[in-house]
Order: structure tokens, then sequence, then C-alpha cells
């Protein structure tokens, strides 16, 4: 047997490695979206038209249309080739460069997965027609001359059709909308000056007709976002930043809103927009995150944008030095902006008329801790809730919780007990409510859909991407008792909600219970409807820092008595925690 017979490695051929590395650079559909918007940026184009066509539940074409400076038939040609590039010469360039492609591969990658079509007429030729050229899976089928206006436009069809695992573990279409949607909302930020349009089957999703950055906002995010954001303008000696982040009244529950760009560059980065938060210090909670559209101009020389194939990351010289100027420089923003709240909480309009005050703010003087007896619209806010999940008064033989008698509460979330052998029990009253919400919205849910019509419809509005999502899911929320209708551009009328959430719900309630329902990543491991039963109880239960009278107290542990499960909430987290007398005795020394 000779040398070459038992030898088990082979280099294997260039069309394996074609598309082995096309994987690296086209993931999806969005990928694709990405890659040619960015070519048609980098070719100075003013207008970028995205068209989605999808058949049967998949994306079947993806058409880029710009205006930008196109290719004469030779560029054409050589732009199929890997690592062809007009970006840069040598390597030594990465560290001056500017656009946002360099590597040459973007347009080879998708045509060795896919049928492209290239239609192209170069502003500066001197030939009347344009050109038209196929590419085939990596191969040119077809070339020759065609009409076209000046600019680029790039169709891809059959979209992995020579490599099915990919297209087998493609997501939902709506998922697929969704991320292009999003990627498009990335780029009209970091862009605000282009012109965006994105279409699906002729049906629009995004159309941003080209301004500065608070246009580009206006035209996502609607103009009662805009109106609340703070701008922050700002340099450093590494850094300059320029943008919008919103007050500490205006937060989500993930922070799928913060947009950052590096030198016009859209990309992820924990560390930076944990910087961005940084610079709110004790004006947010740890679990809440601003809405942040940002650009940091950064010296090219302290950023390396060759990290990943994909472009998404980028890695800095001086990263720490960078963290924290823009700490500095959005702290100094929010010091010099007026962060109260432009609207009060509104009251209950199911409470008596007698607890409706004439001044929706009070002044207090600070109490130290312990037990005390809640305000009176305290009291009204967590009997309210309290009421909604009232059954029984009577414990059912068999449960899991001793007999216990009330101490008080502690820091407006702990509720003190102790049982008939004197051992201390600490009960979360957050958790222990969402646990009883949570088994009253499942049962109820498998009985009918629980549907209660507000006093008030509320109006939401989100962005294109949101928009994508929560069409997908509204069926999955009618289920769950929620009714949803189309109220105009990006803006959802909310008629009726679980019965569990009350008739009187605050707009802003609702907004934060979809954004949680649709955020990126959300709900994993879990299916939607158990996802969306678990947000509704967290969201319906008697919150951290709700004032609790003694009857209250002793109310809601009886609620919980009646659970089947009341040692955890829905997540997973301890209701309670108990420390034994004779741990108590051990820790004073007494046995």
């Amino acid at each position: 047997m000779s040398d070459q017979e038992s030898c088990r490695i082979r280099v294997l051929d260039d069309a394996t490695v074609t598309r082995i590395a096309a994987g690296e650079v086209v993931e999806r559909p969005a990928s694709v979206v990405k890659e040619l918007c960015e070519n048609a940026i980098d070719a100075g184009a003013s207008r970028i038209a995205v068209a989605i066509t999808s058949q049967g539940g998949r994306i079947t074409a993806i058409r880029v249309t710009d205006d930008g400076c196109g290719m004469n038939p030779e560029d054409a040609r050589l732009a199929f080739a890997r690592y062809a590039t007009s970006k840069i010469t040598a390597i030594d360039d990465l560290f001056a460069c500017e656009t946002l492609g360099f590597r040459g591969e973007a347009l080879a990658s998708i045509a060795s997965v896919a049928r492209v079509t290239l239609v192209t007429k170069a502003r500066s030729g001197t030939g009347i027609a344009g050109r038209r050229i196929v590419n085939l899976g990596g191969d040119i089928v077809d070339d020759a001359e065609a009409g076209c206006p000046f600019g680029t436009t790039i169709t891809v069809e059959d979209l992995f059709y020579n490599t099915p695992p990919r297209k087998k573990f493609q997501k939902s279409l709506s998922a697929e909308i969704a991320f292009i949607s999003g990627l498009i909302e990335r780029l009209v930020l970091s862009r605000p000056h282009i012109s965006f349009v994105l279409s699906h089957n002729t049906r629009q999703i995004i159309s941003v007709p080209g301004g500065d950055l608070g246009d580009a906002i206006i035209h996502l995010y609607g103009l009662p976002v805009a109106r609340q954001l703070i701008r922050v303008t700002g340099s450093g000696t590494r850094v300059r930043l320029d943008g919008y982040i919103s007050p500490p009244s205006l937060t989500r529950k993930n922070p799928y809103q913060v947009y950052i760009s590096v030198n016009s560059r859209i990309i992820a980065s924990r560390a930076l927009a944990g910087a961005i938060k940084e610079g709110y210090a004790t004006l947010l909670p740890a679990d809440r995150y601003p809405l942040a559209f940002l650009n940091l101009e950064i010296i090219a020389s302290d950023v390396d944008v060759n990290v990943h194939p994909a472009k998404r990351e980028v890695r800095l010289s001086r990263e720490f030095e960078v963290r924290a100027e823009i700490t500095t420089i959005v702290r100094h923003s929010l010091a010099s902006a007026c962060l109260i709240a432009s609207e009060p909480e509104r009251i209950p309009a199911d409470l008596p008329h007698e607890t409706q005050e004439l001044f929706p703010y009070r002044i207090v003087a600070p109490r130290e801790g312990g037990v005390h007896e809640p305000s009176r619209n305290d009291r009204f806010a967590t009997e309210r809730q309290l009421r909604l999940t009232e059954t029984e008064s009577m414990i059912p033989p068999g449960s899991r919780l001793p007999d216990l008698e009330i101490i008080g509460q502690l820091g407006n979330l702990y509720i003190i007990a102790r049982t008939g052998e004197d051992d201390l029990i600490l009960i979360d009253q957050h958790a222990a409510h969402e646990r009883v919400l949570y088994e009253q919205v499942r049962e109820r849910s498998l009985r009918d859909r629980a549907t209660q019509e507000l006093i008030e419809p509320v109006v939401i509005s989100l962005s294109p991407r949101e928009c994508e999502t929560l069409a997908a899911a509204i069926p999955l929320l009618a289920q769950e008792g929620f009714t949803l209708d189309a109220f105009g551009p990006r803006n959802y009328l909310v008629r009726t909600v679980p019965v569990l959430l009350g008739r009187n719900i605050e707009p802003g309630e609702v907004r934060e219970l979809i954004a949680e329902l649709i955020a990126p990543g959300s709900g994993k491991g879990v299916d939607a409807r158990e996802h969306i039963r678990r947000i509704v109880a967290c969201r319906g239960a008697i919150k951290a820092g709700a004032s609790c009278s003694p009857d209250q107290c002793l109310r809601l542990i009886r609620q919980l008595a009646r659970t089947e499960n009341p040692s955890s909430c829905p997540h997973g987290r301890p209701t309670m925690v108990i420390l034994k007398k004779r741990r108590l005795d051990q820790l004073f020394g007494r046995i």
C-alpha cells in the first residue's frame, strides 16, 4: 500500500472550500441583505431599496437596488471573484479603512450558495448600456449588455439550494423578516442621511427618506418616543460621542434597543453597551436598560475591524479608556437634562372617588426600615391586585405551607412570618403573588380565553422589527386573552388583556409586556404560550416595593397556600426561605 493510499488527510476541492467559507458570511437571508446593503453604502448610494419575495412560508428572492456609482463590465465580472475588492490593497490599509466592506468575499460567498443576478451601470462609463451577469453556484452562466439606470441591482434567488442543511435550519418566515427589519433599522440609524425602503411582497415595512438621526428615530419609533430623548454630544481623548439616549423614565427590560455604531459601522458590543448603562449609575434599576442611538467616532488606528467575517464585532486597542469616556459623557448629558417624567402616573379609574387626590405627588420624610402602615393609595393599589387573585378564603387540606403568623413587612419586599414552632420565614411578596397568578392564568387559559375588556383601549407604537415579530405572535396572544388590532402604521390597539391583569392597566405596562414578549432571545427553552403566561404572571403580580398591610400580607400567604407549588415562582426563583429556631439558637450560642 502506498503512502498516498494510506493518507487520511485530504485537500478539499475549491467548490467545497467556497461553500464552507460562505457559511461564515451568509448565515441567513438577513446576512445577504447586510452584505449587499453595505456594498451599496460603500458605493456612495443615497437611496437603497430592499425587496423581499416569499412563497409557501419561505423567502424566495432578495433584491437590493441602489443609486451608487455602479460598475463597468470588467469590475462586475471581477466582483464575483473571492478576495477581489476595491476597498484595500494591503493589510496596512485596514488601520485606515473607512468603508464597511474590505474582505472581497461577500458577493462570492453569496453566489456560491444561490443564483445571483447582477445588473449594473457605472456613472463614469462612456457606454449607453449597462451589464447583466448571472452567477449560479459560483459559475457565471450569462453575461450580456442590459438597459438599466445608473447604479446596481442584485437579485438573490434559491438561497442555499446547494447546501440543504443550511436551508433546513432557517427560522420561520416571520422570524426571518423580523431579522431583516432589525438589520435595516440599524443601518438607518448608522447612516441616517441615506434613504432606505424595505418591502415584503410589495407590502412596505420601512420607508425612511433620509435626513439626520432625529428624523430617522421619528420614522422608526414615532414622535412620542423621539420627543423624550436626550441629546448626547461630547468628546474625550479617545472618543467622540453623538446621538440620543432615553431618560430614566423610558426604559426596556432588555438591551435590544441599545444601538451603537463605531465610525458609522453597526456593531454589537456588551462592553460598550455596559459603559452607556454605567453612565446612568443609580438612575436605572439593575434589570432595566435605556434606549440609546449613539455613534462613536474613534481614531481608525485604535479600531480593529478584522475580527469576524461578518464584521459584527470590533476590537478596541484602548477599550478601558473608551468605556470610561463614554460613561462620563453620558453622565454629563443626563446631569444637564430635565429627567422628570413628562406625564404623571394615572390614578386607577376604578378606585373610590374620595381616593383620587388633587395632587398626584407627595413629599414625605424618609423613614427607617421596618414595619409601617401603608398609605391609602398604596393600600388600594395592593388591594386591587389581591382582589384579582382572590378565590376562597379557606386553605385546602394538604397545603404545603404551615400555619403562619404575620410579624410584618421588611423593605416593602419581604413578608416576615413565624410558624407554630417559632421558625422564621421570609416570603418574597412579588415571587409569591407571581406563583399565584401563574397557576390561575394557566388554569383559566385551559378552560377559556379569560379575556377582560379594557376600560380604555391602549395604543402602543412599535419599531418595524417589533411589528413583524408581533404580527406572528398575535394568534398566540389571542389564545391567552390579548386582542390587538392594527391601528395605523406600526401602531396597535390593545382592546383586551387576560382577566387577571384587571380592567385598568397603564399604557406603559402594556407596552412593556408586549416588548418583553417579542424581545430577541426571550422565552428560550419554553413554548410560546408558556412564555406568555409567565410574563403575564410577572407583570400582574404585586411589585417589589409595594406596601402591604398585615391583613393583605395574610391574604397573600393564604392565596399562596392554595397553589400546587408554593415554594418557587414560575421562573424558578424561591418564594420563601426559612430560618429554623434551632439555627437561631445556634447562632446566638444558646445550644
